[in-house]
């Protein structure tokens, strides 16, 4: 059994490969961008709500609008916001690629596996050992609600692939399900990080900017 401190400066003081820290703040900025049309498509920009809006600025210009007419002009900005979550997601995809080959290809001490065998190195009951093992696997359920999304936003962008008709309402029912465990995943990540930096993991975050603690 390897001692607790030197596991624990293992998994989380140990500096990230440079491919892992890029990785990580693009994936932050599509996720963040993604969400970011999701709240506007949802919220400002729904079809419903901007009916009246649209005839009411056409009223205001001295013409006239349909209630008809004013749903195909609605519609044309909530598909603009839909569209660009679509290529955001396609970012995302490729990032989730890039991880993928990332974790083939980087020292074999930086993997996931490793990882969770040295957080299983400290004795057991322990709030360390918990703590690490909560961590690591917190990072497979991400990776695996990250692949879910992927593959179900990837089914929908295709809709006019015809073999995939069967499946597309599933996907779109599992894609909107799954994105708020990412979220909860997303917000207790980064107060986790914070809360760590701030205790007894100082450096965390200087790391995962430059490689260095400081």
């Amino acid at each position: 059994m390897i001692n607790q401190q030197n596991a624990k400066t293992e998994i989380f003081s140990d500096t990230k490969p440079a491919s892992i820290r890029l990785w990580h703040w693009l994936s932050f900025l599509f996720f963040l961008a993604s969400i970011t049309t999701v709240i506007f498509a949802s919220t400002l920009f729904t079809i419903k709500s901007n009916i009246p809006m649209v005839q009411e600025q056409v009223q205001q210009k001295g013409g006239s609008v349909t209630e008809k007419q004013a749903f195909g002009v609605a519609h044309e900005y909530s598909d603009k916001l839909w569209t660009l979550h679509k290529f955001i997601g396609y970012g995302l995809s490729f990032l989730l690629l890039w991880r993928i080959v990332a974790e083939v290809t980087i020292n074999k001490e930086k993997k996931v596996g490793p990882r969770i065998r040295a957080a299983l190195s400290y004795p057991v009951g322990t709030t360390d050992r918990k703590h690490n093992l909560f961590v690591q696997y917190g990072y497979l359920i991400f990776y695996a609600m990250f692949i879910v999304m992927a593959i179900t936003g990837l089914i929908q962008a295709f809709e006019d692939v015809k073999w995939l008709d069967p499946v597309h309402n599933l996907a779109k029912n599992i894609h909107s399900i799954v994105q708020y465990g990412l979220y909860a995943y997303m917000i207790t990540h980064i107060i986790g990080v914070i809360r760590a930096d701030l205790t007894k993991y100082g450096g965390i975050i200087s790391r995962m900017i430059n490689g260095n603690a400081k």
